[in-house]
């Protein structure tokens, strides 16, 4: 008996330790959030190994955090996209490929990342682009509903699209390339500094508050067009871009209706007199290497102003997660913009900083190689700052019916790990791109069609090896898809072919690579 009571005594006081630590690993009291998202930003970041950019102030913050190198959008194209990661839900879920639907009014009342913060007990607010402005986020940025108080959209941002960059002659016109001086623009500053500004102002207010807040902070840059300070122009020579890469003419086997013809950069007054050949170019060179100097003048631009955000943030009490909507192309496959189903159009950024997580001395592993989507982000933040977990959403119950879910997954598990080796199912990065037809066409806009004129839906699939894409007929009116019909197919092995070069699709030794990739995108998008 006394032995007995022994073991029981020593049972009871492992469990007891094993408690305590897991109570000492959890944060005392809540830890403030911070979400910064840039807009069009694809991995051009020195730390993501890319040795043209200029980004000293993301390569520190990812010396001290962990970053994701293979995370993806669901959809290449700004309100579907954030729409997608602020509710954890995939645009097939939300019905939402255009800008044109509000998913409260038109899907179901779907609980949002800043709404769930602040419903336990959060002070939530939102600077700058965070949800695309318009009909997608109700025209109020889904205010009262994701925010306690009224988001702050910087004055200067009316001005974005309006012709306030000069030309040789000195009249203001709508350029895609419009490195400026301050003192010309309009209230003589530039929406991202105002954002800042604000955020900066909100984190020094909030500092000594009780109450924890959630901030998002969403920068316009590097959208086009490529406005911001002159001086950022001077940190890069455009002969280091000329042969940024060789592609010159579309890949001949890649299906005409994976071919975005980049119709909003062929619109801006400095593009129009090159009479670029519609659809599929090329550029010309030397534009070409001027545009992708703008590109990373524009995110040098943004990162200095990143910079003098992270100066005002108290890393000892704040979660903080950096990322982008979705990437953008710079001439790969002579594509430019995003509108694709290609890598270079749906990878993104992924950067997270946590207090629990600091190295303390010891050695960790920084990158994180698991394959990872935006609509992680809702529930891995959530796990970071310890309120109750989100709940997977269910296939077999009615969307309408699970208001708080994701269909993504805590990355959490991977933080603390250290390693991308927990998962038992293998994981994918799905993602999809709308068309009116399998042309590319100006009208209808085949890179940005409303719903109603959608005809085919691209699927994607990326797995750890491959990119698998099939595009099929799709019904916008009651948004069904047809798998028997299909206008293009492309397998691409990321092995030997990182830039997706080669279609392998009609290679017989790829033949059952192909068939096994088609029925996982399959049973991925059928619900």
């Amino acid at each position: 008996m006394c032995y007995l009571g022994f073991i029981r005594t020593i049972s009871l006081l492992c469990a007891f330790l094993s408690w305590s630590n897991t109570q000492a690993a959890r944060p005392t009291s809540r830890y403030n959030v911070v979400f910064v998202i840039f807009d069009d930003l694809r991995p051009a970041i020195g730390a993501y190994g890319d040795h043209l950019a200029k980004t000293p102030n993301l390569d520190k913050f990812i010396n001290g955090g962990y970053y994701f190198t293979r995370a993806y959008s669901q959809q290449a194209l700004c309100a579907p996209s954030r729409n997608s990661f602020l509710t954890s839900r995939r645009p097939d879920t939300l019905h939402l490929y255009d800008f044109y639907s509000y998913w409260r009014t038109s899907r179901g009342n779907f609980t949002t990342l800043p709404q769930y913060f602040k419903q336990n007990g959060y002070y939530t607010y939102g600077v700058g682009k965070v949800f695309h402005p318009g009909i997608s986020s109700n025209n109020t940025d889904d205010y009262p509903l994701s925010w306690t108080a009224r988001p702050f959209r910087p004055k200067s941002e009316r001005f974005m699209n309006s012709p306030v960059c000069p030309d040789k002659m000195g009249v203001l016109r709508r350029k895609l390339i419009c490195p400026v001086d301050l003192k010309t623009q309009p209230y003589k500053t530039l929406p991202d500094i105002e954002s800042v500004a604000e955020a900066i102002r909100v984190i020094r207010s909030r500092g000594k508050a009780r109450r924890p807040y959630f901030l998002a902070l969403g920068f316009h840059k590097p959208h086009i067009n490529f406005r911001f300070p002159s001086e950022y122009m001077q940190h890069f020579r455009v002969e280091n871009f000329y042969n940024y890469t060789k592609d010159n003419y579309k890949p001949h086997d890649m299906p005409k209706v994976a071919w975005n013809p980049y119709t909003d950069i062929r619109s801006r007054h400095d593009m129009k007199h090159l009479n670029i050949p519609f659809p599929y170019g090329p550029i010309p060179k030397r534009q070409s290497a001027k545009i992708r100097q703008a590109y990373y003048a524009a995110v040098s631009y943004v990162d200095d102003l990143f910079g003098r955000l992270m100066q005002n943030i108290d890393l000892e009490n704040t979660v903080v997660l950096v990322t982008s909507d979705h990437g953008w192309s710079l001439g790969e496959h002579a594509e430019w913009a995003k509108y694709s189903n290609f890598e270079v159009a749906l990878r993104v950024p992924l950067i997270i900083r946590s207090p629990e997580f600091s190295s303390d001395g010891r050695e960790l592993t920084r990158n994180l190689s698991v394959l990872t989507e935006l609509v992680d982000i809702f529930p891995t933040l959530v796990d970071l700052a310890h309120l109750p977990s989100i709940p997977r959403c269910l296939n077999n119950t009615p969307m309408e019916e699970q208001l708080t879910c994701t269909e993504g997954k805590s990355l959490y598990p991977f933080i603390r790990q250290q390693s991308t080796r927990i998962v038992e199912r293998e994981l994918f990065a799905l993602s999809q791109y709308p068309r009116p037809g399998r042309l590319p066409t100006k009208h209808p806009n085949s890179d940005k069609p409303k719903l109603k004129q959608i005809k085919i839906m691209g699927y994607s699939l990326r797995s750890d090896t491959f990119r698998y894409t099939l595009w099929i007929e799709f019904n916008p009116l009651d948004f069904t898809k047809d798998w028997s019909t299909t206008y293009g197919e492309e397998l691409y092995d990321h092995r030997l072919d990182a830039m997706e070069e080669i279609n392998l699709v009609d290679w017989p030794q790829f033949n059952n690579v192909r068939l096994d990739l088609k029925n996982k995108l399959i049973k991925a998008f059928t619900k």
